[in-house]
């Protein structure tokens, strides 16, 4: 099974999410379902219908979320001396050299990803072409508008 990389936070927020679906959603349901049962005919039940459904759902959920932590790599780049490179985990400042604009991503995990909070996959074309180059070097990004110059003015490893 080919590992997935994922950062500490990831890793939390999917095991809070598994424990959420299997001692509150999962009771929730099953009750769900026992009194919808009590209602009688189960062919024109709808609360039935809807209850399995969500019971569906759920287990489904649990089973994604399990094979997710299972093949997860989880890296704590707070563990990783600093040493101005761009790897995984790391948080990127950017100036965009032809408007001078200055943006912020950190790279995570596909699941983890979030462009609406500056989170990008590492599998992402911008974090593809940031992996490995080091602060002050000029990345050039292949965007679907065009190719875009950007300079790596800072590397952290928040």
């Amino acid at each position: 099974m080919n590992k997935v990389p994922m950062t500490v936070a990831g890793e939390a927020a999917l095991r809070e999410e598994l424990e959420h679906l299997k001692k509150v959603e999962r009771p929730r349901i099953t009750t769900a379902i026992a009194e919808a049962r009590e209602h009688g005919d189960l062919k024109e039940n709808a609360e039935y219908h809807a209850a399995r459904e969500q019971q569906s759902f759920a287990e489904g959920r649990i089973m994604e979320i399990e094979s997710k932590l299972a093949a997860a790599q989880v890296i704590d780049v707070a563990a990783i001396p600093h040493a101005g490179k761009v790897i995984f985990g790391t948080t990127i400042e950017l100036i965009n050299i032809e408007t001078d604009d200055t943006v912020t991503y950190k790279i995570v995990g596909d699941d983890e990803a979030d462009v609406k909070n500056n989170l990008i996959s590492v599998s992402s074309p911008i974090a593809r072409a940031l992996i490995g180059k080091e602060e002050g070097d000029v990345v050039v990004v292949r965007a679907p508008g065009g190719d875009v110059e950007y300079e790596i003015s800072e590397v952290s490893h928040l």
